[in-house]
């Protein structure tokens, strides 16, 4: 029943970027940034709706009062592509999304991407990658966009440790703007690989905005690793022990 219900829920998935998608792709160029932007917060929430009612996935959020109204850099815990998809209808609806260009390429959902001006970048490109990412970072915290970031780079199974990519910590420290750092336990539901999603409830924690303010890299990327991680200990880590 778990495997048809997430394959039910993949095609829901596929519809909703055809749905949604396609018109940012094809009309988001000639729309305000602002409507593209409610446009791809709709995608994520009506996403949300159908893990709820087809998969049985639902979430609890800590800390919703620390998501900010302005310019912030969000760094957030990637296990799995739950968070890829929540985040943006769970936040603000201005964002820029720090991802590998690759994603760009895909039809239709790249397209969609694209409109939404992201930073996409070469993750072996090593400094010119980190200074694209200062560069356009800075540019959007100025248009009053939220920066998303996942510092780990790649999705990471609950357990397992992947060092924190510097490139959100260096953004902080070189424009001064606040880090918001978001735990949870997606992973435990919807696993790095494969098609299921486990029902359950997801525990979102929203952390306290860090100031940057005068802090270096390596600094700002211990305080981020250290609560996030730490946070990150404390929930439920098998589907038989959720809260």
């Amino acid at each position: 029943m778990i495997l048809l219900r997430s394959i039910i829920y993949f095609i829901g998935l596929v519809l909703s970027i055809i749905l949604i998608g396609l018109p940012i792709a094809i009309l988001g160029w000639f729309m305000p940034f602002s409507w593209r932007s409610r446009l791809s917060n709709l995608w994520g929430k009506l996403n949300l709706f159908m893990l709820r009612v087809i998969c049985g996935l639902k979430y609890e959020i800590t800390g919703i009062e620390n998501i900010p109204e302005k310019s912030a850099i969000v760094l957030s815990k990637h296990q799995s592509a739950w968070e890829t998809i929540a985040l943006r209808g769970l936040l603000p609806p201005e964002q820029a999304w720090v991802l590998k260009r690759e994603l760009m390429w895909i039809p239709v959902f790249g397209w969609a991407l694209a409109a939404v001006e992201p930073i996409a970048i070469n993750r072996k490109a090593g400094r010119k990658a980190a200074k694209e990412i200062i560069e356009k970072g800075v540019d959007r915290l100025k248009k009053g966009r939220l920066v998303v970031i996942f510092p780990e780079g790649t999705r990471v199974a609950p357990g397992d440790y992947k060092r924190y990519g510097i490139g959100g910590a260096m953004l902080a420290s070189k424009s001064g703007y606040p880090v918001i750092p978001i735990a949870h336990n997606a992973g435990v539901f919807w696993r790095r690989q494969g098609i299921k999603k486990y029902p359950g409830t997801i525990q979102v924690v929203i952390g306290e905005p860090i100031e940057t303010e005068g802090l270096n890299t390596s600094k700002i990327n211990e305080m981020v690793e250290d609560w996030i991680e730490g946070k990150v200990a404390t929930l439920p880590s098998t589907l038989g022990n959720q809260a």
